[in-house]
């Protein structure tokens, strides 16, 4: 019975914690105010935490080095981006330069 009830409280838990997070920010938009500098200050560490995982998640497979085709592929589907092509242009381009270098063994 608590190998059921466990995971479930968990879940509830954090479904909780993560609900009561969203509902502050609006709560508190009016009762708080920012400066300009710590607004921009905000919005780097975001982008900077988004491109951290982006890079972790291209260039590491568990705790080793995920091989040259994953991070190819990441980076085909960056100049997409940059192209402004649309999205699954972009995916499906990434896709098939990853498993290309796959089949041409370049792990």
């Amino acid at each position: 019975m608590s190998q059921t009830i466990m995971p479930l409280a968990a879940i509830l838990t954090l479904a909780a914690g993560t609900y009561a997070f969203r509902v502050t920010g609006p709560l508190l938009r009016d009762r708080l105010t920012l400066s300009p500098a710590l607004q921009t200050l905000f919005t780097t560490a975001a982008v900077v935490m988004l491109m951290s995982l982006v890079v972790s998640a291209s260039m590491l497979d568990g705790d080793q080095f995920a091989g040259w085709a994953r991070p190819l592929g990441v980076a085909v589907a960056a100049g997409l981006c940059l192209a402004k092509m649309p999205f699954p242009v972009i995916v499906i381009g990434a896709a098939v330069t990853t498993a290309g270098l796959r089949m041409l063994g370049i792990a």
